[in-house]
């Protein structure tokens, strides 16, 4: 599969592609300290994704660090090398009860944002875009690939249920994607020499494209160059 520089090449935006790169400074000093990250980075990025979006609300609770060398414990996690997405088009239930009773971390979040776990059971409209930082060198062992969602069909996605998912720790299903020289013409971005101080923002999840048909998900692996 050819992977091509996202950096060089024309594309138009998380809206229309699935995923896009940004500059981001963040104010985190210790990327290890979990209090750290839940106290600074999660306002920081809640209010990236509102002026991204225009949305009401952005709500961040979770976070996962991954090392090419970690062994899969905690929030230390070992890179994905399955091409896959992570939400299937049922995910809207579980999202929406993602915040009833909630405690720690995820009480929080709704504190600072001022609502309440019906109002996300209540909304017209919910979306999930994820954020991917390289803490580490630029030139990464295994860097994270994208697909772009125009070059892929939602019957291209096959769900699959997952228990492992160190966020939030609930069951739900996931998408692996079919190998693309058995169905499309699937277009692969990475995105080389990320610096700390830049995101790649990528949309795995919107109740809008479910409803309309349209492919929510952007599939993503790590790889290696």
């Amino acid at each position: 599969v050819e992977i091509r520089d996202g950096r060089s090449s024309a594309l138009p935006g998380w809206r229309s592609c699935g995923f896009e790169v940004v500059p981001h400074a963040s104010s985190v000093r210790d990327w290890a300290d979990d209090g750290e990250v839940a106290a600074v980075h999660y306002p920081e990025i809640e209010e990236l994704i509102r002026r991204l979006t225009g949305c009401d609300a952005a709500l961040v609770s979770d976070h996962v660090r991954r090392r090419a060398d970690a062994q899969a414990r905690g929030r230390d996690q070992a890179p994905v090398r399955l091409v896959h997405s992570d939400f299937a088009a049922n995910y809207e239930a579980v999202a929406r009860a993602a915040y009833r009773g909630v405690q720690g971390r995820g009480a929080a979040t709704l504190a600072r944002n001022g609502v309440s776990a019906e109002d996300i059971e209540r909304a017209p409209r919910i979306a999930v875009l994820q954020v991917w930082r390289n803490l580490g060198g630029p030139r990464m062992d295994l860097p994270l690939a994208f697909c772009d969602a125009r070059t892929i069909r939602p019957e291209e996605g096959r769900p699959f249920r997952y228990e492992g998912y160190v966020a939030g720790g609930r069951a739900f299903d996931a998408l692996a994607i079919v190998d693309s020289r058995t169905s499309g013409d699937h277009h692969w971005y990475t995105f080389p020499d990320l610096t700390p101080r830049e995101l790649v923002v990528f949309r795995t999840y919107d109740t809008d494209l479910v409803k309309s048909g349209s492919t929510w998900f952007t599939p993503h692996s790590a790889f290696q160059d």
